[in-house]
């Protein structure tokens, strides 16, 4: 089926081969309209053909009725509407298979074709019509005017459906495209859309981990100071008073220092410069923008006054004084880093000494870090833990997040992480992060 350019719609909208009942009823009255203009036209040509009335009169009607066919197949009815010319009906035919003709998408140069023949076929009938007629004396015309005027009726018939049905088809197929493209540009905001949404929930997702890794570092190591305290001061509150003294005292200086170091994370998840944090009972908008969730993780980064490298010596002493025998050693020139990268070495030292509290109490525990050219490496090795003592009963909860909330943090600096028991029955975290120089 040759289409013409027109919007087609899904099938059943109209009957047989036309998109529309309304094209439908056009194109049967138009053929209604042929077909008497071709019958009509018959009664002489039998009469000039010496033929019975009748037959003029069918074979008008059979060659007009062919209009109906043109959506379906125009270059038919052009070629009908030629055949007859010679006849001199059909004209109406003529003009609006030529139309359809040009308003299609068939090739330009069969448009061009027909519309040639067609323009040769009148131009030849009126050339000898108008002869004829001067002959006879019908006609009171000069006889050089006889060519202007079978030129003039070939081009008047041939030349303005033409150029009109280009142009309506050109017009419909711009709009075909027009809509084509916002078609496909609503799509693409759909999809742009639905990555943006995706986008803000990574963000998210990712913010959440993020706060749940500072919160099990700042709370796991404080509290299981003080649980590590609080046994050794159930020990020996009746045996050594100055110790349990003493002991407690070091319960509330943890208990201060977890404390404060929340607060100052709350502070910073509170403040105007962030982004706005939703309760947990309340639902948020399935459309929020991703701008507002990945902005929070560099605020709260950037924002957040972490612990730094300087403090290491005194996070190894608390260690030590929860009874736990460690030593620091430190290589290379000690310089200062960026804060993510200070923070990132100070909490994989923190967790590992936490889950040496956990899971080793009383091992022997060595730290080591490193300075390197554009690198810094740390190290936390534990011994075997020795035979139960007093304070074995004391069992650390464990939710085993701690290494993987150091592997995060290193992989997020670029660094590589590694860790796991050693042939001497201890427990190694090693980790190596890319440093610039702040």
């Amino acid at each position: 089926m040759t289409t013409t350019g027109e919007d087609h719609i899904g099938a059943g909208g109209g009957p047989w081969w036309w998109p529309r009942w309304r094209s439908a009823l056009l194109d049967i009255s138009l053929a209604a309209a042929s077909a008497a203009e071709c019958a009509a036209d018959g009664v002489q040509f039998s009469r000039d053909a010496g033929l019975p009335v009748p037959v003029g009169t069918l074979f008008g009607l059979f060659a007009g009725v062919t209009l109906l066919l043109r959506r379906k197949w125009p270059i038919a009815v052009v070629l009908v509407s030629i055949a007859i010319t010679p006849a001199q009906m059909g004209f109406l035919m003529g003009v609006v298979g030529l139309y359809t003709l040009a308003a299609s998408e068939l090739p330009r140069r069969i448009i061009g074709a027909l519309a040639g023949m067609s323009f040769v076929g009148m131009f030849i009938v009126t050339y000898v019509r108008a002869h004829q007629g001067l002959v006879r004396g019908d006609l009171s015309i000069a006889g050089g005017f006889i060519p202007f005027l079978s030129v003039t009726t070939a081009l008047g018939l041939t030349a303005p459906p033409v150029l009109l049905g280009m142009y309506v088809g050109a017009r419909r197929r711009l709009m075909e495209s027009l809509r084509e493209r916002a078609h496909s540009l609503e799509r693409e905001l759909m999809l742009l859309a639905e990555r943006a949404e995706e986008r803000a929930e990574w963000a998210r997702n990712e913010e959440r981990r993020r706060i749940a890794r500072e919160m099990h570092d700042v709370v796991a190591h404080r509290v299981s100071l003080m649980v590590v305290h609080a046994a050794a001061l159930q020990a020996v509150a009746r045996k050594d008073p100055e110790k349990a003294v003493k002991n407690a005292a070091l319960v509330g200086d943890m208990g201060r220092q977890a404390l404060t170091e929340l607060r100052e994370m709350l502070g910073v998840l509170r403040s105007d410069e962030a982004a706005p944090v939703r309760p947990a009972r309340a639902a948020a908008p399935p459309a929020e923008p991703a701008t507002a969730a990945v902005a929070l993780v560099p605020v709260v980064e950037d924002s957040a006054e972490g612990p730094c490298l300087a403090a290491l010596e005194e996070l190894v002493g608390q260690s030590a004084a929860a009874g736990m025998v460690v030593n620091l050693s430190v290589e290379g020139d000690t310089r200062s880093y960026t804060p993510q990268v200070e923070q990132t070495a100070y909490r994989v030292v923190q967790e590992a000494l936490t889950n040496v509290h956990k899971h080793a109490a009383g091992a022997k525990t060595h730290v080591r870090l490193a300075h390197r050219s554009e690198e810094i490496a740390m190290q936390v090795e534990n011994e075997p833990p020795p035979e139960p003592g007093p304070t074995a009963a004391v069992r650390l909860p464990s939710g085993g997040n701690g290494l993987v909330g150091m592997k995060e943090r290193v992989s997020a600096l670029g660094g590589v992480f590694v860790s796991g028991p050693t042939d001497a029955g201890g427990f190694r975290v090693s980790a190596v992060i890319p440093a610039q120089a702040a």
